[in-house]
């Protein structure tokens, strides 16, 4: 699985929405249902005008997998695409990995 997320990456997770920054909230929502995940930052953001000009090319992979230039976005091994924030932390709830037994 790969994880789109800016270069806040991990940051401010813990937090209750809307506090929380997305990427981090998505993140902290693999972290602890035990998911094994690549992050892949990308760069721009749209509270940062000295990137617009160059946010559609720093963005076009994440745009051409999900249809959008936000993330995060959750790239599954299967290739399914799963966007925002919330979505990723239902889709982790709802997938947790079984544990190994001790």
């Amino acid at each position: 699985m790969v994880l789109y997320t800016c270069s806040l990456e991990k940051f401010a997770g813990s937090p209750p929405p809307p506090l929380a920054h997305p990427c981090g909230r998505a993140a902290k929502a693999l972290d602890d249902t035990g998911h094994t995940y690549e992050i892949k930052r990308v760069k721009g953001g749209r509270l940062r005008p000295w990137t617009w000009p160059s946010y559609a090319r720093d963005r076009a992979e994440v745009e051409k997998l999900s249809g959008q230039r936000a993330v995060p976005i959750l790239v599954l091994d299967n290739g399914e695409v799963i966007a925002g924030s919330g979505h990723i932390v239902s889709w982790a709830r709802a997938n947790a990995p079984a544990r190994a037994a001790s």
